[in-house]
């Protein structure tokens, strides 16, 4: 029986990548495996630790960045991110989909890797889309937020690049970008369910 494959999702913050996300994981409890990513940025209100990031030094990331330990990472807004090689294995190690979420940046440097995932970009329907919901978050300066914007043009440009994804779904509907997206996934879903049954 062959492992599930993991799958990279990315997309541009606001395009909806984390409430699809945070579907999946309930539709399919025990089927899927957040890999879960370092950052040096502070914890938001409601964020714990291990679960929703690792939160570390710049200094300690860096160190594990040295010596090979991340599978990728980027700079974003003067904080590190990046996915350890040891949070996916954890996950693969439980039989589960592991989900990587990470920037365009992140994808790049995963193709480098043996780590044969699925890849998925899930874009907004446009720009103007984006800063509305971006700017209904209330959560950015107007520094941050141009920043996020340009760091979102410049996504949606490269999604449309031939051979980076396997899929690109617009988020312009959840209910129907869901539902693409469970249809992309239901063949490794399944492996993981008859594994267990």
């Amino acid at each position: 029986m062959s492992k599930p494959r993991p799958v990279v999702l990315s997309g541009p913050s606001g395009a909806g990548k984390s409430t699809l996300m945070k579907r999946l994981l309930q539709d399919h409890e025990g089927v899927f495996g957040f890999s879960v990513s370092h950052t040096t940025r502070n914890p938001r209100p409601g964020e714990e630790d291990g679960k929703d990031y690792h939160f570390t030094t710049r200094e300690a990331m860096q160190e594990g960045i040295d010596q090979g330990e991340f599978i990728e990472n980027a700079e974003f807004s003067g904080n590190m991110y990046g996915t350890s090689k040891s949070a996916v294995e954890d996950v693969l190690a439980k039989n589960l989909i592991c989900i990587l979420d990470v920037d365009i940046q992140g994808v790049k440097n995963i193709k480098k890797t043996d780590l044969n995932p699925i890849y998925i970009s899930i874009q907004p329907p446009s720009m103007e889309i984006l800063e509305k919901r971006l700017r209904d978050r209330q959560t950015e300066t107007e520094e941050s937020l141009q920043k996020r914007l340009e760091a979102a043009r410049i996504d949606m440009e490269l999604s449309n690049e031939p051979g980076v994804f396997d899929v690109v779904i617009i988020n312009d509907d959840l209910e129907k970008a869901y539902q693409e997206l469970k249809d992309v996934l239901n063949e490794e879903i399944t492996k993981v369910q008859e594994a267990k049954s």
